[in-house]
C-alpha cells in the first residue's frame, strides 16, 4: 500500500492521522486475505526511479495504472521514499 509522505516542515493535521490508520487498516483486511497490491510491483517505475528519472517514472506508473497525472505523482513519489 502506498503510505502517505509528510514533509518535515509540514503540521500532520487530524485527516493525516485518519488517513494513515484507514491506510494500516486496509493493508491488515489485504494482509488477511491474501491479497496483494499490485502497484506495489511495479518494476519499470522503480527502475526509472532507480535511476533518477522522476518523470518517465510517473509517465510509466500512469501507462501501468491507469492513474491520473496527480495521483500518479503522489504515488511516485511515496514510492520514491521507500527507496
Amino acid at each position: 500500500m502506498l503510505v502517505a509522505q509528510f514533509a518535515g516542515s509540514r503540521q500532520r493535521t487530524p485527516t493525516d492521522y485518519r488517513l494513515a490508520e484507514i491506510e494500516r487498516r486496509l493493508d491488515l483486511v489485504m494482509a488477511h486475505l491474501g491479497v496483494t497490491d499490485p502497484g506495489s510491483e511495479l518494476p519499470e517505475v522503480r527502475a526509472h526511479l532507480a535511476r533518477g528519472e522522476t518523470i518517465k517514472a510517473i509517465a510509466a506508473y500512469r501507462r501501468a495504472t491507469g492513474a491520473d497525472l496527480r495521483t500518479a505523482k503522489a504515488a511516485v513519489e511515496a514510492l520514491a521514499g521507500q527507496h
